[in-house]
């Protein structure tokens, strides 16, 4: 068995928190592409609906939802109910297919954590703040958890593609050998 230093088991942890995200992510989002309400004719209905039901956790001495909140659900969301059905909908399956393959981790699990902050912030607990700190757990680790996925291959492509910081694109950075020059 290796250790908490090896790659490969590290990878391996990560790769089973993305899974676990990934799968609910997925789920949540395929539920809510097969419902009227959410992606049909009825499109922005279920969204009106929880955020109505947000609006009124924003009142009495201690509100769930906090008043800038409030401003954005009456100003921005619920005016643009249907944009944001469709926006939750393919959010939450890009997050979820992206997080299971292990493709651009670090962006899909940022996504997810926004997801999860909008449905907080919203008064609404449920699974998000386990599910907030492990999709900021990944953005903290980085490529490593994506080890176990398409980040192994595509990152590295990625990198040489776009350079570092102060390198033009398609420079390698490589360390200096031990003669001085670069391999």
């Amino acid at each position: 068995m290796g250790s908490l230093k090896d790659v490969r088991v590290v990878g391996g942890f990560w790769l089973l928190v993305r899974l676990f995200l990934g799968y609910e992510w997925l789920k949540g989002g395929l539920e809510k592409l097969g419902d009227p309400a959410w992606t049909g004719g009825e499109a922005g209905a279920a969204v009106t609906g929880f955020l109505k039901g947000a609006l009124a956790k924003s009142t009495g001495e201690f509100p769930e939802v906090q008043g800038w909140y409030v401003w954005f659900i009456e100003n921005v969301a619920l005016p643009n109910a249907t944009v944001f059905s469709y926006l939750v909908v393919f959010g939450e399956i890009a997050a979820g297919a992206a997080l299971l393959v292990g493709f651009l981790t670090r962006f899909a699990a940022l996504g997810g954590a926004i997801m999860n902050l909008a449905f907080l912030w919203a008064g609404t607990s449920s699974s998000n703040p386990q599910m907030l700190v492990l999709e900021l757990a990944i953005v903290l680790v980085g490529s490593l958890a994506g080890y176990y996925g398409l980040d192994r291959y595509v990152l590295p492509g990625l990198r040489r593609q776009t350079g570092r910081a102060g390198e033009p694109a398609g420079k390698t950075h490589l360390p200096a050998s031990p003669t001085g020059t670069r391999d």
